[in-house]
């Protein structure tokens, strides 16, 4: 399907699109009256939406707003992964792909956020996992 609007030319979109075709298939293994899959499916849209919401604003600080927005929810549905996984709803090997894709999503926004708001305070990206000592 051919771009009309410029936010369809974002990869972090085209990113975004194709987790919510995988979590569109992940559905049919979560059951319907699961908290958490209704969370996914908010937290996914809201990546869509506000991504395209964000770069039709004319000001820096509007977009960062709606990309703010939309890494945050990219966050939610990390944990909600978790949270499927922590209660045998899916395998940790089924989340394995979807979570890493929303990791580098989450670095790709943080990187429009920054090129957008030079003036703004930023953390330094870290590496966030497990394999950095945080485990209990």
């Amino acid at each position: 399907m051919p771009a009309r609007f410029d936010h369809e030319r974002l990869t972090v979109y085209q990113r975004s699109m194709e987790f919510v075709r995988w979590t569109g298939a992940a559905f049919e293994r979560i059951p319907a009256r699961t908290s958490a899959r209704d969370q996914l499916d908010r937290a996914s849209t809201s990546i869509l939406l506000n991504i395209a919401e964000g770069s039709g604003r004319h000001t820096a600080a509007d977009r960062c707003r709606f990309l703010d927005t939309a890494r945050g929810s990219a966050l939610e549905c990390a944990a909600v992964l978790d949270v499927l996984v922590a209660r045998g709803v899916l395998a940790e090997a089924e989340v394995e792909a979807p979570k890493g894709q929303r990791a580098e999503f989450v670095s790709m926004l943080g990187g429009i956020i920054r090129s957008q708001s030079r003036d703004r305070v930023h953390e330094e990206p870290v590496r966030y996992g497990a394999d950095r000592g945080w485990e209990d």
